[in-house]
């Protein structure tokens, strides 16, 4: 079996992002963790990420092993070249869930054993491959319409916009100056597949005809210090019924939480009939299995 990693969307060869939606749909899958571990490695913590991942590796035969980053100490205490190669020793897929995409990567160069990325600041693999399986199963195919995003361009925007364009959808986006996508960021992911991406700094222009509205947190960990200049710049990209009004009819609100009403979403939309934050957040399950799954072989 050839090594492969999920540290991107870009990792995914043409079709393979279809793969493993087919995948995660299957109502079983063979326990090719049967009996061997996977280490789980959280320099940042999590509710979904974790509870997702570890039920995963159970549901596929596997043993996970839950590591706080202090007790590797990434790069820190330990290089992460040695780490690497004494833990791919003992388990049979490496994920972790780090700031800095840059160990993400390293992890992989080294590993003799699939690594997956549970979050970077670059990127958020797992969740946009949950989104496109709540999307896909509520409004049905992507391919010619419109997914949109409001807010600050992130590691999970940017990740949501890759799979999206690979499905053929065309993603808008609507970001303040300052805290949106480079033109060459947008030119690499419309080139990635199908699918084309814009920009707007109108959130209304952005999520105009949108059959999905997506938004994420203003302050991510670790951003703590610039929440009174982000809620300040921010302040005109909150998700309300209003704004909503201007998607498609039957659009839908998702948020991968943790959310924060008031403030990037009004309560009204995410606690609404709109909203398929719940369904989404529980396809974090079936989007870890699948590529679990799909690292293991299963196609």
């Amino acid at each position: 079996m050839t090594l492969r990693h999920y540290t991107d969307i870009t990792d995914l060869a043409p079709g393979e992002l279809e793969l493993l939606v087919d995948i995660a749909r299957r109502p079983s899958l063979p326990r090719v963790l049967g009996g061997r571990g996977a280490a789980l490695i959280f320099e940042k913590p999590s509710n979904r990420t974790r509870h997702s991942t570890e039920m995963a590796v159970v549901q596929l035969g596997g043993h996970p092993v839950y590591t706080r980053g202090e007790e590797v100490g990434l790069g820190v205490r330990e290089p992460v070249v040695d780490v690497v190669r004494v833990m791919g020793g003992y388990h049979a897929v490496l994920a972790a869930r780090v700031f800095d995409h840059g160990v993400i990567t390293e992890m992989a160069r080294h590993s003799p054993v699939p690594v997956v990325n549970m979050l970077s600041d670059w990127s958020h693999p797992l969740q946009a491959l949950a989104d496109v399986l709540a999307m896909t199963e509520v409004h049905g195919s992507l391919a010619g319409r419109t997914v949109a995003y409001v807010g600050d361009w992130n590691n999970v925007s940017r990740s949501l916009a890759e799979a999206c364009v690979l499905l053929g959808a065309d993603v808008s986006v609507g970001c303040p100056e300052g805290y949106d996508a480079s033109p060459a960021e947008l030119a690499r992911i419309s080139a990635l597949g199908p699918g084309s991406v814009r920009q707007s700094v109108d959130p209304a222009e952005a999520v105009r005809g949108a059959i999905a509205v997506h938004t994420d947190t203003w302050v991510s960990m670790g951003q703590e210090a610039e929440k009174a200049e982000r809620v300040a710049v921010f302040g005109g990209y909150t998700v309300t019924a209003a704004l909503m009004a201007s998607a498609d009819p039957a659009a839908g609100f998702y948020h991968c939480l943790p959310a924060y009403r008031g403030y990037e979403v009004a309560p009204e939309v995410i606690d609404g009939p709109q909203s398929h934050v719940v369904l989404q957040a529980h396809r974090r399950l079936d989007a870890a299995r699948a590529v679990l799954a799909f690292l293991m072989g299963v196609r």
